[in-house]
């Protein structure tokens, strides 16, 4: 762009990346025309918007170039109405009652922040265009533009506040953030051989092997050559694509592995991160294997989460710029703006803990909080040792009455240049943890899309800065230094959000009962997670701030728990198809060799046939299985038909569906530990996780 446009149309672009502000529309024409010839030259034949849909995944209809002129000659055309908008039918996508199926009109708008890319797909090469999708009344139908609207709240309440600190000349203040992606692969045979990997992506019956993780030898082992194949070839797509690659390595569980990015601003590392959920899944098949996103694709062995790390930053055209607002400085009053804005994330998580936890609320993360190789679904931040001593010092006043910059002397933290990521141990039990110039969001699923809770992070810590600017507003009317006023501010907070911040072993049943002690929220499921999101409280977080109306906070409830009881439906008559198709046969044929061969025995005169009690165990577990598989039915036929009640529906599958389906594996998980290697008609666990 730099390098094709006229300086003053690309200065107009660049405004428009770099401060958030509206593309102007008179340039666009300019704009798609170079876009156009830098596709073009490189063999695009199409072009499309690409979209983020509230199905978790993205979406894209795709144009040719192709166009005529007076003549009916043939031309390549790509119009700045074209690169701006576009209408794709709206009435197929998840719209959680905000339009009717007959609706169909829908718009997506391009987010010039969010750089165009070339998408290379069996042979063919197509312009991708970064959007937002909104409906024919402008209702936000997808995960970006929430995400957008927050992130302009965030900088509009934060750059109030560093004008109210005395910092002069922010132009912006944006969020960083870093996705780390964890996932495991296996042969793409095996997958292709097990219907509950193929229709929900996790595994529904499978006996443990001998050998799990308990040896500790795969986290950051050597990577296999076949596995190192693929993820070379994942990291070149995704450096082609812009996305930056920075780290690969084995994780705990075996076949699990992990990458991550160089921290960018959060709006294109969320479009960065569905690009790598997308190219991996791609590019393992070109091996032979299968990337499984889900959160807990074996039981028995850890799951996977995507760790977010997020940070605030100022974009600025002095000395500020760049500046980490969530990073100490070299001064008093650099650390002073470093405890209010830290105060305020701290706020944000001890007020809207339960609202947070719905951000992660899907079925396939329900398995993995919790289950100690996740964080608990009590949300509580970790602060580590130096700060929390910091922190509680000034909650409780030891202060003393000299002034700011001498309280910051005595404390400690006048200067605290080396409180970075090494100045405290780490806490991986935490759900919420401050690592020295960022939080480490934990507990977010391997296979969400991160733009939903991010934007609740971020609208969550806008408010907060809102509140407390308010009441620093007030102060200083009162204190003459600013500095001091900031300490009085900043000391309420840390006394207010005391109860959420924890330091020992969220694994641990010890920290269950204190959280219950604290008030904190200890929300185990998806249905009763989810609610929070339709909360008066959190239906006035949305409107106040001009993120969601009241009607798209209804629709983003509904999808979710529609999509949680599509989810754990598909499970259930999976489970229930190999239960009846698959497990049962085997068991029977099984039962009918140790019959046959148990009477061969008597018939020739064995005395003590041991066929005998075999095939009263296999018979035995044949009527559990039996007896478990109605009673799946059972509950089947009976979550169908709740379907006008969404909510008690949900609430009956997360409780008596996921019973029912407990019950079936048990029965079918002690058969195949039964029933030989031939007739068992699935991939075990130790073959698919232990791949030869």
């Amino acid at each position: 762009m730099r390098a094709k446009l006229p300086a003053e149309i690309y200065v107009k672009l660049l405004a428009s990346v770099r401060l958030g502000k509206k593309l102007d529309i008179d340039i666009a024409p300019t704009v798609a025309q170079v876009i156009k010839e830098w596709a073009v030259s490189r063999g695009v034949t199409h072009f499309c918007h690409w979209f983020q849909p509230q199905t978790g995944l993205t979406a894209e209809k795709h144009d040719a170039f192709l166009s005529f002129d007076e003549n009916n000659a043939p031309i390549e055309k790509f119009s700045g109405d074209q690169l701006i908008q576009s209408e794709p039918d709206a009435s197929s996508f998840p719209s959680g009652g905000l339009r009717a199926t007959w609706e169909a009109r829908g718009y997506t708008a391009w987010n010039p922040a969010s750089p165009v890319f070339i998408m290379e797909s069996g042979g063919a090469k197509t312009l991708c265009i970064p959007s937002a999708f909104i409906g024919y009344h402008g209702e936000a139908l997808d995960e970006l533009t929430p995400l957008l609207r927050s992130s302009d709240v965030l900088s509009q309440r934060s750059l109030e506040m560093l004008e109210l600190l005395g910092d002069k000349g922010a132009l912006r203040v944006y969020t960083t953030l870093g996705a780390e992606q964890e996932y495991f692969l296996i042969d793409r045979g095996h997958f292709a051989l097990r219907p509950d990997l193929v229709m929900g992506g996790r595994t529904l019956i499978g006996a443990p092997p001998p050998r799990g993780q308990q040896l500790e030898d795969h986290y950051f082992g050597g990577i296999p050559e076949r596995v190192q194949a693929c993820i070379a070839e994942v990291e070149h797509e995704l450096y082609k694509l812009g996305v930056p690659i920075m780290t690969r390595h084995n994780e705990v569980a075996p076949c699990q592995f992990e990458m991550a990015p160089i921290f960018e601003e959060t709006d294109i590392a969320v479009d960065h991160n569905q690009l790598v959920m997308s190219i991996l899944k791609k590019v393992a098949l070109r091996h032979g294997l299968q990337a499984l996103l889900h959160e807990k694709p074996f039981a028995g062995i850890n799951g996977s989460g995507k760790h977010c790390n997020w940070a605030l930053a100022i974009a600025s055209d002095n000395d500020l710029d760049g500046v980490n607002l969530l990073k100490p400085g070299k001064t008093p009053h650099q650390n002073i703006r470093f405890l209010l804005f830290l105060a305020a994330v701290l706020k944000a998580v001890h007020k809207h803990a339960g609202l947070i936890r719905a951000g992660i609320g899907t079925s396939g993360n329900e398995h993995r909080l919790g289950a100690n190789e996740a964080p608990p679904a009590i949300i509580s931040v970790f602060m580590g040792e130096m700060l929390t001593r910091v922190i509680n010092d000034i909650a409780a006043g030891k202060t003393g009455k000299q002034g700011a910059a001498e309280a910051m002397l005595k404390l400690g933290v006048a200067k605290l240049p080396e409180v970075a990521k090494d100045n405290t141990d780490r806490n991986r039990t935490s759900p919420f943890a401050f690592t020295g110039v960022k939080f480490e969001f934990r507990a977010v699923g391997s296979s969400q899309s991160i733009a939903f809770p991010v934007m609740l992070l971020n609208a969550t810590v806008a408010e907060s800065i809102a509140e407390l600017t308010a009441q620093l507003k007030a102060e200083m009317k009162k204190t003459k230094n600013r500095d001091d006023a900031v300490l009085k501010v900043v000391s309420a907070a840390f006394r207010e959000t005391k109860s959420v911040r924890f330091e020992g072993n969220n694994y641990s049943d010890a920290w269950v009962v204190e959280a219950k002690k604290r008030g904190l929220l200890n929300l185990r499921r998806t249905p009763e997670a989810l609610a929070q999101i339709v909360t008066p409280q959190s239906r006035k977080l949305f409107t106040s701030l001009g993120i969601l109306s009241s009607e798209e906070v209804d629709s983003r409830y509904h999808i979710r728990l529609e999509r949680y009881i599509k989810d754990m439906l598909i499970e259930l008559h999976t489970l229930r198809e190999m239960a009846d198709t698959m497990v049962a046969p085997a068991a029977h044929g099984y039962l009918a060799v140790l019959v046959n061969a148990a009477a061969a025995s008597k018939a020739a005169g064995v005395k003590a046939v041991p066929q005998i009690e075999a095939a009263n165990a296999i018979g035995k577990l044949v009527g559990e299985l039996q007896k478990s598989s109605a009673a799946l039915s059972a509950a089947i036929d009976k979550a169908e038909g709740m379907h006008d009640a969404p909510a008690k529906q949900a609430q009956f599958l997360t409780s008596t569906g996921a019973d029912t389906m407990a019950d079936v594996r048990v029965a079918c998980d002690a058969l195949e530990l039964k029933i030989d290697d031939a007739r068992w008609p699935l991939p075990r666990y130790r073959e698919m996780v232990f791949p030869v």
